[in-house]
């Protein structure tokens, strides 16, 4: 069984004891590749590192996350702009809206989503959004784009039914799923039914929401193998067709490289 975990910051501080070893224990346990999506302005040298590492292993995503987003956003977006011109990037991201924890700067936030899109569509990448109730506004931006130019992944979605069924109108989009699956008094098991195959992506966002039964602990890329297995007993199908599919998915959206001979037969 191989997986790819789609949303990892396996680069933040949260694993500077322990970094190899975490890396380890993931391909041990099956994850076939780490994309890292960009945080903002100072975690671009710290994701480079690992990436100097692990050149085969990982792949990299640039962006500014909207919790970064503050007064110096368009400083920010232009260093981050210019990482383009430098080195491959499989993604654009982590980029969306995040209401959660400030709405100081939402009208900062909606700008610099925007302008992050509008780098997707002119270099045709895929974009990996962070919404965090903020999902209308979310939408909004979207739609200001022709829905055959853009393409992405929901991640870490958290969104209701109708959320849901709003993001699978994008049809060139996909769902990110992690451990928040696994919490007991989770909502989002009821939605797995409703996700087309072909638009599921696994993700762990390592260091955070670290699955059952591991949840309150620092999460890491090994851990997505309880998610996998989760999903798979919901959606009562082998864990290992899922992974296929789910790989399949990574591989498409990213335009990843793998060897997908060594997998079984999908969906």
């Amino acid at each position: 069984m191989f997986l790819v975990d789609t949303h990892t910051h396996v680069y933040e501080p949260q694993f500077d004891e322990d970094r190899e070893s975490s890396i380890v224990a993931s391909q041990e346990a099956g994850v076939a590749h780490l994309i890292l999506p960009n945080i903002d302005v100072e975690s671009i040298p710290r994701m480079h590192s690992l990436k100097a590492l692990y050149p085969d292993y990982v792949s990299e995503a640039m962006g500014l996350h909207p919790t970064s987003v503050k007064t110096d956003f368009r400083e920010q977006l232009g260093v981050i702009h210019d990482e383009f011109d430098v080195r491959p990037y499989v993604a654009i991201g982590e980029i969306g809206i995040d209401l959660y924890w400030d709405k100081t700067y939402l009208a900062e936030q909606i700008e610099a989503f925007e302008t992050q899109i509008d780098w997707s569509v002119e270099r045709n990448l895929p974009i990996i959004i962070h919404a965090r109730e903020a999902w209308e506004v979310v939408f909004s931006s979207l739609d200001r784009f022709p829905i055959d130019k853009i393409r992405g992944v929901f991640h870490s979605f958290s969104g209701d039914e109708a959320d849901l069924e709003r993001a699978l109108s994008y049809p060139h989009f996909c769902i990110g799923i992690n451990g928040v699956v696994t919490f007991k008094k989770n909502t989002l098991q009821s939605l797995l039914q409703q996700i087309p195959p072909k638009r599921l992506l696994l993700e762990t966002d390592s260091p955070y929401l670290a699955p059952v039964p591991h949840r309150g602990r620092r999460n890491e890329p090994a851990y997505m193998v309880h998610t996998a297995n989760h999903i798979a007993h919901c959606l009562d199908i082998d864990v290992a067709i899922l992974a296929q599919a789910t790989t399949e998915n990574a591989c498409r959206l990213f335009d990843l490289s793998l060897n997908l001979e060594r997998l079984k037969p999908s969906l």
